[in-house]
């Protein structure tokens, strides 16, 4: 009878164990033998009870802050006037020319006078006239030979003559078209021999000094900024120029939610020209703030975005902060303590309440 190769290997298998169980070396699931080898679990878990975390932290002290609020937008003119013709006739003379300077009440353009100046006289012949029959009247009047009415109509007769004069002598006057402002005149201009409406533009004259820097301003910054203010602008032309606010305005744009603020800037030999884009930059009130490494931000279990800090007892403790500004080397924040010693390396890994080992930014943390 032949017995199987398998039960010789079974066999052997049951004499191995059992003598291997009398031995009674015992092994246990997750424990080395070495002097180094990682502890049992519980034992693990014990001893970390009784560990206090490490943190790595560092004091940071309040500074004074002053913001810079940017505002881009445009310059403007104080004044740009389009001076139009209140009568219609040819151009005959044109003193001034594109690109000058003019002063107030210079003559840009004149206009053929034509037939007013014969207006004026006959004008006046007429008002010669009445002034006699409205004398003859009053005299005869006070004699008691005409009724006192007729007195009073050549008086008013006389009234009328006289307002024909004048109103003779000022279309007259309006052949001279005058400057009604100081500044530089914008081409184009009307040309020699060009009939004028009355309305059309003889020339537009442009006052740039001073100029003015306007642009727009959230409703979240606008409460800081007050008349007066200094600003500097920067134009796209590469000049630098320091003004102060001039206006800010009461209501805000429909459509952007936005203020208007305009930035007077002394302008005297006309470097800044109208329609330049500009970024004006307003300083903020001075205010106390930390400048803190992104790094260290973290958020609590509401989502909050903050840091976590160390007291005096060595406890954790969240601070909600709002982010001010952000700089090359680190970034502003507000609502912090005026001193305070915030947890740089161990944030994430620590609760609010929770007792840890701060050790300070210039020392190792232990392994």
């Amino acid at each position: 009878m032949k017995v199987k190769l398998s039960y010789f290997l079974a066999a052997g298998l049951a004499v191995g164990i059992g003598v291997w169980m009398s031995s009674g070396t015992v092994v246990v699931g997750g424990v080395g033998d070495g002097e180094n080898a990682v502890r049992p679990p519980a034992e693990r878990a014990a001893n970390s009870a009784d560990t206090v975390f490490q943190v790595k932290v560092m004091k940071l002290a309040a500074q004074d802050r002053q913001a810079i609020l940017e505002v881009r937008g445009r310059t403007e003119a104080e004044a740009k006037v389009a001076v139009r013709s209140e009568t219609t006739d040819d151009v005959v003379r044109r003193p001034a020319r594109e690109g000058a300077h003019v002063s107030a009440g210079e003559v840009l353009c004149e206009l053929d006078t034509g037939t007013r100046e014969a207006r004026i006289l006959e004008a006046k012949a007429l008002l010669a006239q009445a002034e006699l029959d409205h004398t003859a009247a009053t005299q005869l009047a006070n004699k008691g030979f005409t009724a006192q009415t007729r007195a009073a109509a050549t008086q008013a007769l006389l009234d009328a003559a006289k307002a024909r004069v004048k109103e003779a002598e000022l279309e007259l006057e309006r052949t001279i078209i005058r400057s009604p402002i100081d500044g530089v005149i914008e081409s184009p201009m009307a040309e020699i021999g060009a009939q004028l409406d009355n309305g059309g533009i003889c020339a537009t004259v442009v006052n740039s000094d001073p100029m003015i820097a306007i642009g727009q301003v959230s409703e979240l910054n606008v409460g800081q900024i007050s008349i007066d203010m200094p600003a500097e602008v920067r134009l796209v032309t590469g000049e630098v120029m320091n003004g102060k606010v001039r206006y800010v305005s009461p209501s805000s744009d429909p459509d952007t939610r936005t203020f208007r603020v305009e930035v007077e800037l002394p302008n005297p030999d006309g470097t800044a020209r109208d329609g330049v884009t500009a970024v004006t930059r307003l300083p903020m009130p001075v205010e106390k703030a930390h400048k803190i490494s992104p790094a260290i931000l973290t958020l609590n279990d509401e989502g909050v975005v903050g840091v976590r800090a160390v007291n005096d007892d060595n406890k954790t403790a969240f601070y909600p902060v709002k982010v001010l500004g952000g700089e090359e080397d680190g970034l502003w924040v507000g609502g912090l303590p005026q001193d305070v010693t915030v947890i740089v390396i161990g944030q994430e890994y620590v609760g609010d309440g929770q007792t840890v080992q701060p050790v300070f930014e210039t020392a190792e943390l232990s392994q």
